[in-house]
């Protein structure tokens, strides 16, 4: 059947793709929205465990896995050179790895090590090297090479919490002292607060060679969380409920497209209104 222009501009067919934090939650479906629209993308993670898990569900498709630090710039680096050898040339990057620290985890019998006064600099260092240096740095080498050929496009991926701070009475437990009390860590809202503005300096820097940067901003998705919470949650959000897990697909095919040509530097916040209350 003919595609009549409003699909072409959403066809990626000669485009290829890289992934970063592939094999993880939203990675995933990434990918697949993606390859859906015709590119050919590269699911890149530091885990080779969670790549194989998440093999199968690629099988057939125009896929190439690939392990990426994306913290360490020789890493970036070598996967750029060596995809280049492959002849793929990468011209739509997303930036969506990330170390999502689990709220509830670091409790002992008397702290709470994700409390602000409790927080180690080694466990920022951590979470930053992964959420936003290591978005800076496969913006700097892939981003480069976009610049140096037709132009691309980069996406960050965000969240609500690059505009609003955490709500953390959403966290707290009952029968927990205040020093226990769970909280959702500073780094998270750093780091994605971070990648807003990555996003608005990309799409300045490079607007001269055709290489458009946006973010995309998620607000919080179901993964069989406790009932409890997720209630809480549902009732910060107008629609009444957290997202599913493909519910941002369509969004990616949008930014990364030439449906979306004419923008850059912008913030593509869905997060069921929770941000407009």
């Amino acid at each position: 059947m003919k595609m009549d222009g409003f699909e072409r501009k959403f066809r990626l067919d000669q485009s290829f793709a890289l992934v970063t934090g592939g094999a993880g939650l939203l990675g995933v479906q990434h990918a697949h929205a993606l390859l859906e629209i015709g590119a050919h993308v590269v699911i890149a993670d530091l885990s080779s465990d969670n790549i194989e898990k998440v093999k199968d569900s690629f099988k057939g498709t125009k896929c190439t896995f690939e392990l990426l630090d994306v913290s360490n710039e020789d890493s970036v680096e070598s996967l750029l050179k060596n995809l280049k050898k492959k002849n793929i040339n990468i011209d739509i990057l997303i930036n969506n790895a990330a170390i999502d620290p689990k709220v509830g985890k670091n409790i002992n019998s008397k702290t709470n090590k994700n409390r602000l006064e409790n927080f180690s600099v080694l466990e920022w260092d951590k979470q930053i090297n992964v959420g936003l240096k290591g978005a800076f740095l496969c913006s700097k080498v892939f981003g480069t090479s976009m610049a140096n050929q037709k132009g691309g496009v980069i996406l960050n991926i965000a969240s609500d919490l690059s505009i609003i701070s955490p709500d953390q009475r959403i966290y707290r437990s009952d029968g927990l002292e205040e020093e226990q009390q769970n909280v959702k860590p500073i780094t998270y809202s750093v780091i994605k607060s971070g990648m807003i503005g990555l996003t608005k300096y990309l799409a300045t820097y490079w607007a001269n060679k055709n290489v458009r940067c946006n973010a995309l901003s998620p607000g919080g998705i179901f993964n069989e969380q406790d009932a409890k919470f997720v209630s809480k949650v549902s009732e910060l959000i107008p629609m009444g409920r957290m997202a599913n897990r493909d519910e941002y697909k369509n969004a990616i095919q949008f930014l990364c497209s030439k449906a979306s040509s004419y923008m850059t530097g912008h913030n593509l916040v869905m997060d069921g209104g929770r941000t407009i209350w």
